[in-house]
């Protein structure tokens, strides 16, 4: 028998993208999968929306919004407790090609201690050109840049292959990693606890790798507010310092660090100057963010939701 897979994607208030995602998961090939979606206390209808389109579905409710790493982690305990060999972890804001999970488990099955197993990620409203496939590995962030960024595809990643890092809009886990490390860490509200999770993964010897078999359409970040929304912004400027500063060395931490504060504060001071509204929102957040993260260096107490401050930037 193939290995039996949870599909798990978390929601809140993102009724308008579950029918399509939903869709396209249901119509996956793999004979051996069930679907659960976590709901993180949403109260736009979306879990009697999906109990009458999607009956089938097992649906978790956490009651409040949790943030994505407690919101997904209640959803891989589920999971878990009634047998999941591997976990399926989508966005809700997506939709997958029928084959991409046969394609993940095969990939999942015959690489090496591959903890981890991505495919082809695109554009949502540019399904010819690439998200990612995949991270390149930086000499100062560690975790470099996204791998096919706007590129289109015209063939040129072909090839199952290992990768540094890989971002988990989809991504394939295998049960005994779960087993041996535990999932996402709650000290990550939003952002970086993919980094974070991997970081402690390869720690332990597991691997990861993308397969071009295997793909999915993604509309990026819209329960955040959509691309360079200031949730998204703070929230990535704080967790990248927490997940450096965990699992870097003190020479490549303090690299990182001065890089990135004049890199922000540059930033933040060209805004200013323009006195663009749009354009200073998202850096000041970036900003606030890169000084929570700082703090954090001294307090080491988990975010546990969106900041007045941020909510008031959107």
């Amino acid at each position: 028998m193939l290995p039996r897979v949870f599909v798990v994607t978390l929601n809140w208030n993102g009724r308008e993208w579950l029918h399509d995602c939903l869709v396209s998961v249901f119509a996956m090939d793999y004979p051996n999968y069930q679907v659960v979606m976590v709901d993180n206390g949403s109260t736009d209808g979306s879990v009697e929306f999906v109990r009458q389109q999607f009956p089938s579905a097992h649906i978790v409710g956490t009651g409040s919004n949790l943030g994505y790493a407690r919101g997904f982690n209640a959803g891989l305990e589920y999971a878990a407790a009634r047998g999941a060999d591997f976990f399926l972890i989508m966005n809700n804001d997506t939709m997958v090609d029928r084959g991409a999970l046969s394609a993940l488990a095969e990939t999942a099955q015959t690489r090496e201690k591959a903890g981890f197993v991505t495919g082809k990620i695109y554009l949502y409203d540019r399904p010819d050109t690439f998200q990612t496939v995949g991270k390149r590995e930086d000499p100062i962030t560690w975790n470099g840049h996204h791998i096919g960024w706007l590129e289109k595809d015209i063939g040129q990643y072909e090839s199952v292959e290992e990768r540094v890092f890989v971002d988990d809009v989809m991504t394939l886990v295998d049960r005994r990693l779960y087993d041996e490390i535990g999932g996402y860490d709650p000290q990550f509200f939003l952002q970086c606890e993919e980094f974070d999770w991997q970081a402690r993964a390869k720690k332990r010897g597991w691997r990861f790798y993308y397969t071009p078999k295997a793909r999915l359409w993604h509309r990026v970040g819209m329960s955040m507010g959509g691309r360079g929304s200031s949730v998204g912004c703070y929230f990535n400027a704080r967790n990248a310092i927490v997940v450096r500063a965990r699992h870097t060395g003190p020479a490549r931490f303090l690299r990182y660090y001065a890089h990135t504060c004049f890199q922000v504060l540059n930033s933040f001071l060209r805004g200013l100057v323009q006195l663009n509204g749009a354009k200073l929102r998202p850096r000041l957040a970036t900003l606030l963010g890169f000084c929570a993260g700082t703090l954090w260096l001294v307090h080491r107490q988990p975010a546990t939701r969106v900041p007045w401050i941020i909510v008031k930037l959107r």
